[in-house]
C-alpha cells in the first residue's frame, strides 16, 4: 500500500499567496474564500482561522501589496533628513543639491510603483478603496518627504507635494469615468454621433490614439503617467530653493 502523502500545512502566507493567484489569474471579482479555499485544496472554514471574512482578506492584500510597493520603490530606506530632529528646512543640511537627483530619485520611485500595479492590475482601486491604509504606507511618504527636505524644499512645499504625488507614488492615477469601446456597446452610428456633438474631442481620438503597452487602463499609460508625473516634478523645481554648493 502506498504511502499517503499529507498536505502541506496551511498558513495566513499561503493563503494571502493564494488570494494573490485567484485576483492575478481572474481578477478581483472572482475572489471569495470558498474561491481560495479550492485553489488550496481546502475547506473555506479552514481559510477563517487566518483572515477573518472576505474584508479581512482585502485588507491583507492591500497590505501585502504595499509592502511590495515598498519593496520596489525604498529598498535601501528612506533618506536620512539633515536634521536629525526633522527641523525646518533651514536646519536641514541638503544633499541632492542638483534639480535631476530628487527629481530623478521620486521619478523612479512613481515609476517603481507602478511597476507593481502593473503586475496586479486589480490592486489600483482596491488599496483606493480601502478604508484602513496599512500603517507601513508612510514608510513610502516618510521617503518622499526626506527626499524633498534634502533637496532644500521647506516642508510646506513638502507637504503640498505629497498631495499633487498621492496617488502618483502609490503607482497609478484614476480616471473619473472609464470610457468603453466600440466592443463594449457604442456602434458606429453613436460614435459618429458623438463626434459630431463634439468635435475637438472627437478629433483628438481620432489623431490620438491610445498605446495600450504597459497600461492600467483605457488612458492610463505609461506615456500619459509620465507626462502628469514630470508637469508636477518640473512645477515643484520652480520652487525649490537654490541651494549654494559652497554652503
Amino acid at each position: 500500500m502506498p504511502a499517503r502523502t499529507s498536505k502541506e500545512p496551511l498558513s495566513r502566507e499561503r493563503v494571502l499567496d493564494a488570494a494573490l493567484a485567484v485576483a492575478d489569474l481572474d481578477g478581483l471579482g472572482t475572489l471569495t474564500m470558498r474561491r481560495v479555499a479550492d485553489e488550496l485544496d481546502c475547506e473555506a472554514m479552514s481559510l477563517y482561522y487566518y483572515v477573518k471574512d472576505k474584508a479581512g482578506l482585502l485588507s491583507a492584500l492591500t497590505a501585502l501589496i504595499v509592502d511590495q510597493v515598498i519593496a520596489e520603490t525604498v529598498a535601501d530606506g528612506p533618506a536620512e533628513p539633515g536634521s536629525p530632529e526633522y527641523g525646518g528646512a533651514s536646519d536641514a543640511q541638503p544633499t541632492l543639491a542638483s534639480a535631476a537627483d530628487w527629481r530623478e530619485t521620486i521619478r523612479n520611485r512613481c515609476l517603481g510603483a507602478r511597476r507593481v500595479m502593473l503586475r496586479h492590475p486589480w490592486a489600483p482601486p482596491l488599496v483606493a478603496t480601502e478604508s484602513d491604509i496599512p500603517p507601513r504606507t508612510m514608510i513610502i511618504f516618510e521617503a518622499l518627504v526626506a527626499t524633498m527636505i534634502q533637496a532644500g524644499f521647506d516642508f510646506e512645499i513638502a507637504h503640498r507635494a505629497i498631495h499633487s504625488l498621492g496617488s502618483m507614488i502609490m503607482g497609478f492615477t484614476q480616471e473619473i469615468f472609464e470610457p468603453g469601446s466600440p466592443d463594449e456597446g457604442t456602434t458606429t452610428d453613436e460614435m459618429a454621433q458623438l463626434a459630431a456633438a463634439f468635435p475637438y474631442l472627437g478629433a483628438m481620438a481620432m489623431t490620438q490614439p491610445h498605446d495600450q503597452t504597459d497600461s492600467l487602463s483605457v488612458c492610463d499609460t505609461k506615456a500619459e503617467f509620465e507626462f502628469t508625473l514630470n508637469l508636477i516634478l518640473d512645477g515643484l523645481e520652480h520652487l525649490r530653493p537654490a541651494v549654494d554648493p559652497h554652503d
